[in-house]
C-alpha cells in the first residue's frame, strides 16, 4: 500500500520523486527532486523504497497544500534566506503557435480497448490551449445537477477526473462543463465564460469503433467538444420560439445538433 514519504517511480515514463499526498482515492502526488508535484493515478506509480523517516521530508499546511518541509535556519545564517524557505517554485509554462485560441474537450477512455464490452472508463478534461482554465463537471439530476468534479488544468494538459463503470452511464447522459480562462504573470486576450451542456450517448460506450484514434491519448478514445478554437459546442435542443422566428423572417432554422457533431477526433493540421 503507497504511503506518504514512500519513494516511487512512474511506470509510463521516466523518473519519480517522494509520495507527497493524494488526491481523492485514485491520485498519488508525487514530488520530484525540484520540489515540483506531479499528480499521477495510483497504479501508474511503483514504490522502489519504503523509508517511514522518509515521512520527515513533506508536510502539510493548514490550507491542505503538501510542501517539502521547512529546513532549520541557524541565527548566524542570513535573515534574508528565510524570507526564501516557502516559496513555491513555478515550472514554466511554454505557449505553443495557436494556442491562444480556447480549445477544451471532454475524453473517455476504456481501460481495456480488447474488452470494450465488459471494461470500465476513464474520464478527462483536455486543455488543448495557452490558458490556464477553471472547470466544473456536472451531471443532471433531474431537472438539477450534482457537481462532479472541479479543478484548474495548466495550459496544454489534460487532467484525470474519475473512473466508471457503465452501471454508472445513466448518471452522465446529460452533462454540463463551466469554463474560465486566463493566464498567469502576463497580459492576455479575455476569453468569456463557457458553460455548455452535452448529451452523452450510453449506447456508444458498447461499440469498438466509437473510439477513436485522437491528439491526447496514445490509446483511441472518445472526445467531446466543449470548445474548439474560441466556439464553444452548439447546444443540444433547439428553441422553439427562436425556430419559430426564424421561420416567418425566411432565415434557414438552424439544423439540430446529434451528439455526433459535437464529438472530436483529431486536431486539423
Amino acid at each position: 500500500m503507497i504511503k506518504i514519504g514512500d519513494k516511487v517511480r512512474f511506470l509510463s515514463s521516466t523518473g519519480g520523486g517522494i509520495v507527497a499526498g493524494f488526491r481523492g482515492k485514485d491520485v498519488v502526488l508525487v514530488e520530484d527532486e525540484d520540489g515540483f508535484q506531479v499528480p499521477t493515478l495510483r497504479r501508474e506509480v511503483v514504490v522502489i523504497d519504503t523509508d517511514d523517516y522518509n515521512i520527515s521530508k513533506v508536510h502539510t499546511s493548514a490550507s491542505g497544500f503538501v510542501k517539502p518541509r521547512e529546513q532549520s535556519v541557524s541565527r548566524e545564517q542570513d535573515t534574508r534566506k528565510v524570507e526564501h524557505v516557502d516559496t513555491i517554485r513555478r515550472p514554466i509554462i511554454e505557449e505553443r503557435k495557436g494556442g491562444d485560441r480556447l480549445s477544451v474537450y471532454l475524453a473517455f477512455v476504456p481501460i481495456d480497448i480488447h474488452e470494450v464490452s465488459r471494461t470500465t472508463f476513464e474520464t478527462y478534461v483536455v486543455n488543448d490551449s495557452n490558458y490556464f482554465v477553471r472547470y466544473t463537471l456536472l451531471s443532471a439530476e433531474g431537472n438539477s445537477y450534482r457537481l462532479r468534479a472541479t479543478g484548474e488544468l495548466e495550459p496544454n494538459t489534460k487532467e484525470f477526473v474519475e473512473e466508471f463503470g457503465r452501471e454508472q452511464l445513466n448518471e452522465l447522459e446529460h452533462m454540463a462543463v463551466q469554463l474560465i480562462a486566463y493566464k498567469r504573470d502576463k497580459n492576455f486576450l479575455l476569453k468569456s465564460p463557457v458553460s455548455v451542456q452535452l448529451r452523452i450517448d450510453g449506447t456508444k460506450f458498447y461499440k469498438l469503433h466509437t473510439f477513436q484514434e485522437n491528439d491526447f491519448f496514445e490509446q483511441p478514445a472518445l472526445v467531446y467538444t466543449i470548445i474548439e478554437n474560441d466556439r464553444p459546442a452548439r447546444p443540444l435542443v433547439v428553441n422553439a420560439d427562436q425556430l419559430k422566428a426564424e421561420f416567418y423572417r425566411g432565415v434557414e432554422p438552424a439544423r439540430v445538433v446529434h451528439p455526433n457533431d459535437n464529438t472530436r477526433v483529431k486536431r486539423d493540421k
